[in-house]
C-alpha cells in the first residue's frame, strides 16, 4: 500500500506540495525541530511514526527536514516516499562513530561512499553495486565546512544494522565476522561507522536523485583502544550548519 485513505504516503504522511526538492534527513525525530529553525517560516506538516516533517524557506525556496528513525530499512521507506511526492535531494545529517586514528569528537565527516554491511540494500541492487553519494552534494557539503572552518574528514564509512554488534562484537555469536571485517575495513581506510548512508545512497541511486551525507563524530573507539585523547561530542549543529550552507550552495548552481 503506497496511500493512505486521504492520499498522504502511507508511512510519512506527506502529499505533493507539502515539501520542498531539498530534504534534510536526521534520524533522529527530535531534530528535526532543531534543524527546522535554520529554516524561514518553518511550518510542522506531518508526524507519524518515526517521521516528522518540518516544511520551510532557503533563499526563498521550500526546503524541508524528514526525520528518517535508526537503520536502513526506515531510511529507505523515507527516501522512497519523499520522491514521490517531490523530493530531489537529500542530505543526511547525523552522528557516527569515526574510525580513522586522526578524527575525534567533535569533527565533521562527509560521506564519498559506504560500505553495504546491511540488510535493506540487498533486495535493492546486487551487492557489487557500491553506494556511492552523489558528487555534486559531496562537493557542496565539503565546500560549505571549508567555508564554516570545520575540522573536515571525507571517505568511506561502513553501514551497519546492528549497533552493538559495532560496539561489543566480542560478545555476539558471530564474533569472528564481526572482528575480522571491522579490521578490514580499517585497512581499507574506512573513516567512520554509522547505519544509513548505504541504504540513502542505494535508494536514490534506484530513484535518481541526488544524496549525500555529512555527520558529527561523537567519538573514536579506535582512539580509546590506543590510550589516545578520545572526547565525546554531541552536539550536531556544526553538521547541521554544513547541511544548511551546502543546500543554498546547490540552490545557487542549480540556478
Amino acid at each position: 500500500m503506497k496511500y493512505s485513505q486521504d492520499g498522504t504516503q502511507y508511512h510519512i504522511g506527506l502529499k505533493p506540495g507539502d515539501i520542498g526538492e531539498f530534504v534534510i534527513l536526521p534520524g533522529d525525530p527530535k531534530r528535526c525541530e532543531k534543524i527546522a529553525q535554520y529554516f524561514d517560516e518553518p511550518k510542522l506538516i506531518a508526524d507519524r511514526r518515526e517521521f516528522v516533517t518540518y516544511t520551510g524557506f532557503l533563499n526563498g525556496k521550500k526546503v524541508s527536514v524528514t526525520s528518517t528513525g535508526i537503520g536502513g530499512p526506515s531510511a529507505a521507506i523515507a527516501v522512497e516516499e519523499l520522491v514521490n511526492v517531490g523530493a530531489k535531494n537529500f542530505i543526511r545529517v547525523g552522528t557516527c562513530g569515526a574510525m580513522d586514528i586522526d578524527i575525534k569528537g567533535g569533527d565533521v565527516v562527509i560521506a564519498t561512499g559506504a560500505i553495504r554491511m546491511e540488510g535493506t540494500t540487498k533486495e535493492y541492487a546486487p551487492i557489487e553495486f557500491p553506494a556511492i553519494a552523489n558528487l555534486d552534494i559531496t562537493n557542496a557539503l565539503v565546500k560549505a565546512a571549508k567555508d564554516l572552518e570545520c575540522n573536515c574528514f571525507t571517505g568511506v564509512v561502513e553501514c551497519k544494522d546492528s549497533f552493538y554488534g559495532q560496539h561489543s562484537p566480542e560478545l555476539m555469536p558471530v564474533s569472528y565476522e564481526l572482528q575480522n571485517k571491522w579490521e578490514a575495513w580499517k585497512k581499507l581506510g574506512c573513516i567512520a561507522s554509522e547505519m544509513e548512508s548505504a541504504a540513502l545512497f542505494v535508494v536514490s541511486s534506484y530513484r535518481k536523485v541526488r544524496a549525500g551525507s555529512v555527520f558529527l563524530a561523537v567519538a573514536n573507539q579506535e582512539r580509546e583502544k590506543q590510550g589516545l585523547d578520545n572526547p565525546v561530542v554531541s552536539d550536531t549543529d556544526k553538521a547541521i550548519r554544513v547541511a544548511i550552507q551546502a543546500i543554498k550552495n546547490l540552490m545557487k548552481e542549480d540556478n
